[in-house]
């Protein structure tokens, strides 16, 4: 809609005859909370914010000191595609304030504008390029899928094709400029690219991709699902994450004279990604399904290793194409789409500007298929593993000073605290797997 600040806001609501104005923000996990004021109200919420009981929000503040205020970005004013141009519905993400107006510490946004300012005080700009997985079902009570189509499949095996051109469209309605989509491996797996962007615009147009993606399937009588490994047997969702930093306008990824064509700062910061992966892990794949997907076999990288033209490295470095020098960028493959994008974002950017100023040095490539080799080999080449389930990669991130540095003291402890409750309900829950197999013989 391109506006750039309130006045803005105000002009378009009544020249549209816009009925509602949702604000958006997300809790800890990433979870999209919002609430709705009507045109009447606009001109205080743009002004002061709109007032609510933080205490409910998952991460958010305790009952004796809940009272917080949504105060809305104006720059991020789009209408909603699936409410239709009948009074038309807009929403705005909004950032957390205290009371007396000051940032909240316990809000997502605000704790990745931070190292992005932080960062921007030097001179760079992260911008990034998210590839995210998801799947199409009967509805949201059982796995049955659309198709039987596989990877780069078209009609009659992709059955969700239009499906996907309706979302796009709805993309585009955003302001959310889409580079492709395609059938992904699985069965009823799908993709849709979305063109880089500067790092806080890619993590609200993420938050909003999953949510139209949502709400089209919805609208079509079917369900979306960001869930990272669905299916026994199948490929899991990631969501791989090219990313950059610019200085001035150029790439600083990028050297010419380099046999890879990345500069020293890009080798720093692929090793800063190597270096701290582990502990980023429970923040990129932070539910207890995403480690079902992050097993070998499945194309998703479980090994802690870097190449060019090897997909089965944690990190790839795109082939540099003549011309091209602002396309450098790395693609970081471990995580997954069910995550908090601001958060993943900022320790990815954490973990490689670690690398950047500590002048890290990057390891050989790995060209060879890391599945196909043994643990020996593994450790001759100096591989290690990400975490195997969601309490390793706790105990992991609970004691990375990086990441707690990153994400704030609140939000890392409410995050640690809720992952812990998670991993132990999980622990103590008696599966169906466990029924049929101990059951009958024990």
């Amino acid at each position: 809609m391109d506006c750039h600040n309130a006045e803005d806001v105000k002009r378009i609501v009544k020249d549209r005859d816009i009925s509602f104005i949702q604000f958006w923000f997300t809790d800890v996990l990433g979870f999209l909370k919002s609430f709705a004021v009507t045109p009447s109200e606009l001109e205080e919420g743009l002004s002061e914010g709109m007032g609510f009981d933080g205490s409910s929000v998952e991460g958010f503040a305790r009952i004796e000191e809940s009272d917080m205020i949504a105060m809305p970005d104006p720059e991020t004013f789009q209408l909603v595609p699936w409410r239709g141009e009948d009074r038309p519905v807009a929403r705005m993400f909004c950032d957390i304030l205290n009371p007396d107006g000051t940032p909240y510490e316990g809000d997502p946004r605000y704790a990745f504008k931070r190292l992005l300012n932080k960062i921007g005080e030097k001179g760079y700009r992260f911008f990034v390029g998210p590839e995210l997985e998801y799947f199409y079902f009967k509805d949201n009570r059982c796995t049955d899928v659309l198709d039987a189509g596989g990877y780069f499949d078209a009609r009659p095996l992709d059955m969700a094709s239009d499906l996907r051109r309706e979302t796009i469209f709805g993309l585009q309605s955003m302001g959310i400029q889409v580079e492709y989509s395609h059938h992904e491996v699985a069965p009823s797996q799908h993709e849709i690219d979305l063109r880089y962007d500067e790092g806080l615009r890619m993590a609200d147009k993420t938050m909003t991709y999953r949510l139209v993606v949502k709400e089209i399937a919805r609208k079509n009588g079917v369900y979306a699902t960001f869930m990272p490994k669905p299916i026994f047997g199948q490929n899991g969702s990631g969501m791989h994450v090219h990313q950059s930093l610019l200085k001035g306008d150029k790439n600083a990824f990028h050297d010419p004279k380099d046999k890879y064509h990345l500069s020293s700062i890009a080798k720093h910061y692929i090793a800063g990604l190597i270096h701290h992966a582990p502990e980023l892990t429970a923040i990129t794949n932070q539910w207890v399904n995403s480690y079902k997907r992050l097993v070998p076999g499945y194309e998703a990288p479980v090994y802690v290793s870097w190449a060019r033209r090897n997909r089965s490295t944690m990190i790839r470095v795109p082939m540099y194409k003549p011309g091209k020098e602002m396309a450098t960028r790395i693609e970081f493959r471990s995580p997954d789409p069910a995550c908090n994008p601001y958060l993943a974002f900022a320790v990815m950017l954490g973990a490689g500007m670690d690398g950047v100023e500590k002048k890290m040095d990057l390891p050989d490539p790995i060209e060879e298929d890391i599945f196909e080799m043994n643990p020996a080999e593994r450790r001759a080449h100096g591989i290690t593993d990400l975490p195997g389930n969601l309490y390793a990669a706790i105990l992991e991130t609970e004691k990375s000073k990086l990441v707690r540095e990153v994400l704030g003291d609140h939000i890392f402890n409410k995050f640690i605290e809720n992952k812990k409750i998670e991993w132990d309900r999980y622990r103590t829950h008696v599966s169906a797997f466990e029924i049929e197999r101990y059951l009958p013989r024990l």
